[in-house]
């Protein structure tokens, strides 16, 4: 039980670069800022988030505890929370204002969610976590004007505890993990045929244009909907994987073999390319964009800046080889 303690100790004690972090609270902030902006240019705010008794289209209610002290679903409230929310996405945006301003748009965001729960959804609660741990990390340390102001540039190498990227990937593989193990329809199962993606793309519900899915093969639905299902189910793997990461230097033929290949990349890329099919045909918010963030924090913060000069250095070959064709 001793070492059990230890080593829990060691664990929350490890301290890393708040790159990853700084660039998924940017990731966040930004869908958040989408999110609330989609819904004032569709000029649904008022509908979906007013009690009827005030315009609105249902009967909401008081709301959480913020918004009935602030004085229930009116008109007023409801474009002030939005206000503060989409003020503190753009300050957090930045890395203005620490915490505080993390806070002050986590409460906002719920505030909103909490009065129509028919306008929200699973995506809604990635927001909200995300909000909640970045809110409990220092991932204003870097990438923020913050940073700027005390170090005079964006990245900064100070160290920060590394616990909060952790309990994101622990609750990315428990999203998946959960989500495969409920879609229990025969439609998902081999003894369905692996028909799901095919009833879910003839369903004008979630379709994002008329009539898109003619073109698409069934048997490359079918397809889609084995791997999704299949990969969803096996997410749990990620937990052996970073454990034996994190513990390459002991003895073991079966963490060498997890140590052999990056399991990470391929489970990705499964991952990014489901998602982008979804954001082509399927309408379900900011969904897919939300998911993919907390992918950010599957990388350790060496990674991620190395992946950043990579590009860096792509885009200067690019735009140098543009410069000299022009001239």
């Amino acid at each position: 039980m001793t070492h059990v303690w230890q080593g829990w100790r060691r664990l929350l004690a490890q301290r890393e670069r708040a790159t990853t972090l700084a660039v998924f609270r940017m990731l966040v902030s930004a869908i958040v800022i989408t999110s609330l902006l989609s819904a004032a240019f569709a000029g649904v705010v008022e509908v979906t988030w007013v009690d009827a008794s005030h315009g609105g289209m249902l009967v909401l209610g008081s709301g959480n505890w913020l918004v009935a002290l602030l004085g229930g679903p009116t008109p007023r409230v409801v474009w002030a929370l939005f206000g503060v929310a989409l003020a503190g996405a753009a300050s957090s945006l930045m890395g203005f204002g620490g915490r505080a301003v993390l806070l002050l748009t986590l409460q906002a965001f719920i505030g909103l969610r909490s009065l129509n729960s028919s306008a929200s959804g699973g995506y809604d609660s990635m927001i909200t976590i995300a909000l909640w741990l970045l809110f409990l990390s220092e991932c204003n340390a870097s990438l923020s004007l913050a940073a700027w102001r005390q170090h005079g540039r964006l990245f900064s190498e100070r160290l920060v505890p590394a616990w909060p990227r952790y309990v994101l990937i622990l609750q990315l593989i428990v999203i998946y993990t959960a989500t495969g193990l409920q879609k229990v329809s025969l439609s998902w199962t081999p003894m369905g045929g692996y028909t799901a993606l095919y009833y879910v793309l003839h369903d004008p519900t979630w379709l994002r244009f008329d009539a898109e899915t003619r073109w698409v093969p069934v048997p490359l639905l079918r397809l889609g909907t084995a791997i999704s299902w299949h990969w969803e189910q096996l997410t749990m793997l990620l937990l052996p994987v970073f454990y034996f990461r994190a513990t390459r230097g002991r003895p073991g033929k079966l963490r060498a073999l997890f140590n052999r290949w990056d399991l990470r990349l391929p489970w990705a890329a499964v991952g990014v390319a489901l998602h982008l099919g979804i954001l082509t045909l399927i309408d379900v918010g900011p969904f897919s964009f939300i998911s993919l963030a907390y992918y950010v924090n599957l990388f350790a913060p060496d990674e991620v800046e190395r992946a950043a000069r990579a590009c860096g250095r792509g885009w200067q070959r690019l735009w140098g080889l543009r410069l000299v064709r022009a001239a």
